[in-house]
């Protein structure tokens, strides 16, 4: 068992999660991923690795079905059943580049080792953050720390830039030169801004979250057609050229057990509340 050392709100169904290990840092690198398990009857559930050291490993997740919501349940001193990383490929790292960085939902958290890493490799950084409303941006200030510029986007307009990601990368691509642009978020973020910046000719990496079980390559969960090969999101990714996933595929795959995810969210709630 692994001691949770802090489960804390960072906004409506975004938590941190802060669990203890003096293991996992001699080898965490930015882009790399956990798997954690909430108990014994839990599944294992890939979180991206937004920070560690000696103690510590920390991540952040999006409260959606019932694991998640059986982690969004511990308090300090609770303990999960499994804690298994850094799990991945690390990010691949570039030196002397102009690079946009986006991230939305739990991606705004997955950005912050990533363009700490890229800063340190003496890359320019445009950070971009996005949410439907001002209420669901965080970590404004941590991110500011590493970025050269640093921008948020609103669909709602209640701060920063007013409408959808696309519309903003399309104008300040246009308006800059940019080498690289790195996307962290839900699928339809990293399809969208992929989708952007094709007929723009601007190289474009995405975390992707496909369904995963075991994590090191043997189950086949999480496969996603890349270049046309079948690649695993746990060891060859979780990062992939954008303009070569077959975004039509990982989106089909990622509704295939919806109904069981259901049906587990409604049997805990009735388990939990009575």
């Amino acid at each position: 068992m692994y001691r949770v050392l802090k489960r804390e709100r960072i906004v409506p169904n975004i938590h941190l999660l802060v669990i203890e290990s003096e293991l996992i840092h001699k080898n965490a690198q930015a882009g790399e991923f956990i798997v954690v398990r909430a108990d014994e009857r839990g599944e294992r559930i890939p979180l991206n690795l937004v920070d560690w050291d000696k103690e510590s490993v920390s991540m952040l997740f999006m409260e959606v079905g019932t694991s998640t919501s059986k982690l969004a349940a511990l308090k300090s001193g609770d303990a999960i059943a499994t804690l298994a990383g850094p799990l991945g490929r690390p990010t691949k790292m570039v030196k002397d580049q102009k690079i946009v960085c986006i991230g939305g939902c739990y991606g705004i958290g997955a950005l912050y080792p990533v363009i700490r890493a890229f800063k340190k490799n003496k890359n320019n950084i445009a950070t971009i953050i996005e949410a439907r409303s001002k209420f669901l941006l965080y970590w404004q200030d941590k991110l500011r720390q590493y970025s050269d510029e640093f921008y948020e986007v609103t669909r709602d307009g209640t701060e920063g830039f007013e409408g959808h990601i696309n519309e903003f990368l399309i104008d300040y691509i246009r308006k800059n030169k940019v080498d690289l642009v790195y996307v962290q978020g839900c699928t339809y973020l990293t399809y969208l801004a992929s989708e952007t910046t094709r007929p723009l000719g601007v190289k474009t990496v995405v975390g992707l979250n496909p369904i995963m079980v075991d994590a090191t390559g043997m189950c086949g969960v999480c496969r996603v057609i890349v270049g046309g090969e079948t690649k695993f999101g746990c060891v060859d990714g979780p990062e992939f050229d954008g303009h070569q996933v077959d975004w039509d595929t990982l989106l089909a795959r990622r509704r295939i057990y919806l109904g069981e995810e259901r049906y587990s969210l409604s049997f805990y709630e009735c388990e939990r509340y009575g």
